[in-house]
């Protein structure tokens, strides 16, 4: 059982900054995510698509983004649990709160802060018949193990940045690759696009342009995968392995059974606190509405400001937390690690680039 001030579920920008948020306060947070590394849907969705609305950068890109907001709550030392899911939340008798996880792990919380964006992210999966009985055998949504397609003839789908990282990943280690996407323009860096298609050129893989329509199998295990091309023609390509990487798509999940009120699949909340309807039990960014609700980053990010002064306020009944400014207060500047305990200022060092899988 791991004990804790604050547990947010979402490691995306709105919960990263409400890791800072708290840290000002003084309270420690553990974050919680479904996906294997933090960012939300600012990695999941649009890595490098550019940012013009968040104050004082003209422009960025979603994993730029995620890259500074992981630099700048370094100082209050948050603790990740990626990978998981928060199957179930309780309120106990003493007001706190018990969660579990799809990875085993229990914590018990003085808050909980919900910052999942759209909820979670499960993959889009391969709405065939036969599909179902092959996934995690020959049919993956995920690659955990690579030396599984050793020598293998494998197909990837897909046309994203994780179809074509893989596709580059593992095609010295394969005995054969088709890539299909049902166009020849992809949303992966250009550069991987670039030895993708030089790749094809040498004849050390394929493209296939077109759709998925079935697959054939053979002692339960995969054998062939159709694709209806451009033309309109099927194509059979033999394959043993079949990886899909469609993207993700988001669902509210295991929080819509917690007892929260809900309104169009979003939590309502208290403008003034974003606290839920149940006490302690808080909600941030994209997941949460209230009158005059924006689905803005930077409205985010002024929701988590309420809301840290809110959870203490909830964990220290009586106890006001003063407002202090970064700029003039030796406490925050201290929690910052910019003055020592001394009084007097650290030298700032270039941080170190982080990256977006970094937790």
């Amino acid at each position: 059982m791991i004990s804790c001030d604050t547990v947010i579920i979402g490691a995306g920008p709105v919960g990263l900054f409400q890791v800072f948020e708290l840290g000002l306060l003084g309270q420690d947070a553990h974050v919680i995510d479904a996906v294997p590394h933090a960012g939300g849907q600012c990695t999941e969705l649009y890595p490098d698509k550019p940012i013009y609305d968040i104050p004082a950068l003209p422009v960025c890109s979603g994993r730029e983004l995620i890259e500074r907001l992981q630099q700048q709550i370094r100082p209050f030392a948050p603790k990740f649990h990626l990978g998981h899911t928060v199957t179930a939340l309780q309120r106990m008798d003493n007001g706190r709160f018990h969660l579990r996880t799809s990875g085993g792990l229990a914590f018990n919380a003085g808050v909980v802060i919900i910052a999942g964006g759209l909820g979670a992210f499960a993959p889009r999966t391969l709405d065939l018949p036969e599909a179902a009985p092959l996934v995690d055998r020959t049919l993956h949504y995920k690659v955990t193990q690579p030396a599984l397609f050793d020598d293998q003839d494998i197909v990837i789908a897909g046309g994203g940045d994780v179809a074509l990282d893989w596709a580059l990943a593992l095609v010295e280690r394969v005995r054969s690759m088709v890539l299909v996407h049902r166009s020849s323009s992809f949303r992966a860096a250009p550069a991987s696009v670039a030895r993708m298609q030089t790749l094809c050129d040498e004849g050390r893989m394929q493209f296939c342009e077109g759709d998925i329509v079935g697959l054939e199998t053979s002692d339960e295990t995969l054998a062939q995968v159709r694709v209806r091309t451009r033309s309109g023609m099927v194509r059979r390509i033999e394959a043993s392995q079949l990886l899909v990487f469609w993207g993700l798509h988001p669902a509210l999940g295991p929080i819509a059974d917690w007892g929260l009120a809900l309104e169009r699949q979003q939590l309502v909340v208290d403008p003034s606190t974003l606290q839920t309807s149940v006490p302690g039990v808080f909600a941030v960014g994209d997941i949460n509405t209230y009158p005059g609700k924006k689905k803005l980053i930077l409205c985010g990010f002024h929701e988590t400001a309420l809301c840290a002064f809110a959870a203490h306020a909830h964990r220290h009944p009586g106890d006001k937390a003063n407002l202090q400014y970064t700029t003039t207060s030796p406490a925050l500047q201290r929690r910052l690690g910019v003055r020592d305990t001394a009084g007097a200022d650290v030298v700032a060092q270039p941080p170190p680039r982080v990256e977006a899988s970094a937790a």
